[in-house]
């Protein structure tokens, strides 16, 4: 698989959502730490997460196993969508922990364990740090 315009804006978006990811959660611990934080890096991660998910409907993969080049981890395109509309409608019916819940279980599945799946050797980015960067495969 070679970048492309679709596998850059999808890695930059994912990229993105991780890293800001903990600054979120962290600015809603406890009372009201920092509640305008909180507010204004969670809508740029769920901007960031609507991105990746939508960009990687464009993603294809004919390589690993697939149906229609859709390979498993394409089954987190819904599960994200859901997710966020879960979380926003949980958040205008003042439902405040199942809107946590919901978003940290979002963090963890889509950004951490999607993320590391990545960095497998048969997977674009991990063939550029396995192979590429250190060399190793």
């Amino acid at each position: 698989m070679q970048l492309t315009h679709t596998i850059a804006v999808h890695m930059s978006a994912a990229i993105g959502a991780l890293l800001i990811g903990p600054i979120v959660l962290w600015a809603r611990l406890g009372q009201r730490i920092k509640p305008w934080l909180h507010r204004a890096l969670g809508y740029a991660w769920t901007t960031l997460m609507l991105v990746a998910a939508i960009s990687a409907l464009f993603i294809r993969d004919f390589n690993l196993p697939n149906v229609g080049g859709y390979t498993p981890i394409h089954l987190l395109i819904p599960v994200t969508l859901v997710s966020l509309f879960m979380a926003f409608r949980a958040l205008a019916r003042r439902e405040l922990e199942v809107h946590r819940k919901t978003m940290q279980s979002l963090y963890i599945g889509a950004c951490l364990v999607a993320g590391a799946f990545t960095l497998l050797p048969s997977r674009y980015l991990g063939q550029v740090i396995w192979h590429d960067w250190l060399g190793w495969l």
